[in-house]
């Protein structure tokens, strides 16, 4: 018996019935020889982890675009949050760890530059579409290690496709990664709202804060608790009904007071428009996309599709950077 088999034995033994098993997986896309070391969703996190979409995720912004300050979030540092709010969530409720953790890790890999601003932009310019879920499925499937993809399992991918809030995942590990998304950026948008001078903690409306509690970290503890306490040995993922309502109410207070607060988002406009004019260049000028993501066409894929890909891909800064290499008269060195 080599250490993954034993592994997979462990598991058997101490997570819970409802917990998904290595030994179980569905499969990949294309079938590969099993490590000797590593069951498959722990190959499926490392793979995430190694793949240069997540190391991309350092410079795209989360909710404040390019901010100064240091201690801001950044789309790397919430899907950090979102993997250590969920692997909290799967230990205490006997889920797998590995599986949660490659879950979480992928959720965003195919997030644009500039956030929901760069993905509404695409979404508005591309007649096929655009989704960062769906994205995020298609740079593990297509775009990474230059087309061949990360061949990543049947329950990774499904819990990467449906984190929104509008799909539920087949397994219980995407379901917990389907909320502690939420939580993580609920709690740290909040939190990044305070420090920006958007929001001051006793803003937040009583009804809100007598459920939730009235700091980030109060919150926090609230949330990852009560959904241990209301999923403990169910075959679901489940909040209270008090608490549900606490978060629907805490969305609300957020959009309206963050999320669509002209302070917050006076740049959201500019960067939509450079992240428009950058789709219409490209499909244009489409011989300057890159050779690898040309080569998708010659399999069917649609130039709209690929021009995508390309800037999807890219981070806030080499956006501005290509938007200015294109547009933006250079100082004549003579």
């Amino acid at each position: 018996m080599n250490i993954r088999e034993r592994l997979e034995l462990e598991e058997k033994e101490m997570l819970s019935p409802y917990a998904s098993f290595s030994m179980e997986s569905r499969g990949r896309l294309k079938p590969e020889e099993q490590c000797d070391i590593r069951p498959v969703f722990q190959r499926d996190r490392d793979r995430i982890l190694h793949s240069k979409s997540f190391r991309r995720l350092k410079d795209k912004t989360q909710v404040f675009l390019t901010p100064e300050g240091d201690h801001y979030r950044t789309r790397l540092t919430h899907t950090l949050e979102v993997s250590q709010n969920a692997r909290t969530i799967a230990k205490a409720l006997r889920m797998n760890e590995d599986l949660v953790e490659a879950i979480a890790l992928g959720h965003d890999l195919g997030h644009t530059p500039f956030g929901h601003s760069g993905e509404r932009a695409l979404n508005e310019v591309c007649p096929l579409g655009f989704e960062h879920n769906v994205q995020s499925l298609r740079t593990v499937d297509v775009l990474e290690k230059e087309g061949v993809g990360l061949n990543l399992t049947m329950e990774t991918r499904d819990g990467i496709l449906n984190h929104q809030t509008h799909s539920m995942p087949f397994t219980l590990e995407g379901q917990i990664v389907r909320l502690s998304d939420k939580i993580a950026y609920f709690h740290h948008d909040m939190d990044d709202a305070v420090r920006g001078g958007i929001l001051r903690e006793s803003d937040l409306p009583k009804s809100i804060g007598e459920v939730l509690g009235y700091t980030a970290s109060e919150r926090l503890d609230r949330f990852i608790h009560d959904i241990i306490t209301c999923s403990k040995d169910k075959n679901e993922i489940c909040m209270s009904e008090e608490v549900q309502k606490g978060m629907k109410e805490l969305r609300a207070f957020m959009f309206e007071n963050v999320y669509t607060n002209p302070a917050a988002k006076s740049e959201e406009g500019k960067a939509e428009q450079l992240v428009i004019t950058l789709y219409e260049y490209y499909l244009k000028n489409f011989d300057k996309i890159p050779e690898e993501l040309k080569k998708l066409c010659d399999r069917g894929d649609p130039k709209e599709r690929v021009v995508c890909d390309f800037i999807a891909a890219m981070t806030d800064r080499f956006a501005i950077a290509k938007y200015e290499e294109i547009y933006i008269p250079k100082c004549w060195h003579g």
